[in-house]
């Protein structure tokens, strides 16, 4: 069964904010949040982005949403 690795999902937005040369402040405006707290959870791997979300920064980052999440097969 597929499932997200909700840990390499994180290293992955981690990486790629990086990369792309995007700040915390950054993703928390787009997503219109108010603190980078969620931000935060989702680079250490303690959550995942919801869809909004994973739309919204796969826009930023230029890629897929594919491309963001990370799936394993238990």
């Amino acid at each position: 069964m597929p499932m997200i690795d909700v840990a390499a999902t994180g290293a992955n937005i981690r990486s790629m904010m990086r990369t792309k040369g995007f700040k915390v402040a950054d993703v928390q405006a787009a997503c219109g949040f108010n603190t980078p707290q969620a931000i935060f959870k989702w680079m250490r791997g303690d959550s995942v982005p919801t869809i909004d979300n994973m739309i919204i920064i796969a826009d930023m980052f230029g890629v897929t949403i594919d491309q963001i999440i990370v799936v394993v097969r238990v």
